[in-house]
């Protein structure tokens, strides 16, 4: 899935496949493994650029993995990491942006105040591989398996939390599986929220749109004044809901109080109806701030959620469904 075409395992003295006949780099018939392996590094591209950034608070993703993936590292073999692939890609001097509609922009970096930097962090010796490159061989073979989703931003916050949780297990022989069990963990979890990341599914009743409606009408029933005020001052669930729901809220905590709220949302039989309640205490937990603020002062608070004790967020959402 992730080798380039025409390259065998040298150490098994097959010799790299003679391809030049039946198919080449510049054959453009579109069933030709070549123009697929050019098309993956479009998509490669926007992974390489958010796994090189997840968790940028701590170093954990930079650091080098026990475990790297001998296959690959192997000098015998011919094999090129992924990150040498988006290193000699001819897409290199682009960036590419895949938004959640599934359009994949191309553009100038030149065009870019923030353009993809391929020395960002610098780079292990050979034979080592960083935490972030493990994460991204697993989110592009999921591109790979599947292809009506692909990748979409985003994923990487969602991969990141379940992938450190693994790889840090206090027991080496459950660490040494880390890559496996998070593509494992991730596949099926994406089986349940995949739904978020499809936009022609938006206003459907599986769809994000529904369900950022949903916070404001538990709200509602929970906190009517507060309510009210949001819409009155025509704040839209769409405005902060989208990415607290979007990203199991990975983005609003840091990585440990990330993985406090999942612990609870996980061992709960209806999770994402829960995860619904849980932006709803976000919200009441704050009602005094917001009932006083103006736009733009709800706006800040809601874009940079300013609570930090996710227990007592917790305790909060259990007391709203134990009011139902």
């Amino acid at each position: 899935m992730i080798i380039q075409p025409g390259i065998a395992k040298a150490n098994m003295g097959v010799s790299r496949e003679d391809v030049t006949f039946e198919d080449h780099p510049l054959n453009p018939n579109p069933d030709s493994r070549w123009n697929t392996y050019f098309k993956d590094n479009e998509v490669l591209l926007q992974i390489d650029k958010d796994v090189r950034r997840l968790c940028p608070d701590i170093s954990f993703f930079q650091r080098a993995t026990e475990y790297p993936c001998l296959l690959i590292l192997d000098p015998q073999n011919e094999f090129e990491t992924l990150r040498k692939r988006v290193e000699q890609t001819t897409l290199k001097s682009q960036t590419v942006a895949r938004n959640r509609s599934g359009v994949t922009n191309m553009s100038s970096p030149h065009k870019n105040s923030t353009p993809l930097a391929l020395n960002e962090y610098e780079v292990l010796p050979n034979g080592c591989e960083a935490h972030w490159e493990v994460v991204e061989r697993i989110l592009f073979i999921y591109a790979k398996l599947n292809p009506g989703i692909a990748y979409v931003q985003g994923m990487n916050e969602i991969v990141g939390p379940l992938y450190y949780t693994f790889a840090t297990d206090p027991n080496s022989e459950w660490k040494e599986h880390a890559e496996a069990d998070t593509f494992f963990c991730f596949t099926n979890l994406m089986a349940e929220i995949r739904d978020n990341f499809i936009k022609s599914l938006d206003d459907s009743q599986c769809g994000i749109t529904y369900k950022m409606e949903k916070v404001y009408s538990t709200l509602k029933d929970k906190d009517v004044e507060l309510y009210l005020k949001l819409q009155e001052q025509n704040i839209k669930p769409q405005f902060f809901a989208f990415r607290w729901l979007t990203l199991l809220l990975s983005q609003e905590f840091l990585l440990p109080d990330v993985i406090r709220i999942w612990d609870s949302l996980f061992a709960d039989d209806n999770r994402f109806d829960f995860l619904l309640l849980v932006c709803c205490a976000m919200l009441i937990l704050i009602r005094e701030q917001l009932l006083e603020g103006d736009f733009t002062v709800n706006m800040r608070l809601l874009q940079d959620y300013p609570i930090t004790d996710v227990c007592q967020i917790l305790q909060k959402a259990k007391e709203l469904q134990d009011a139902k």
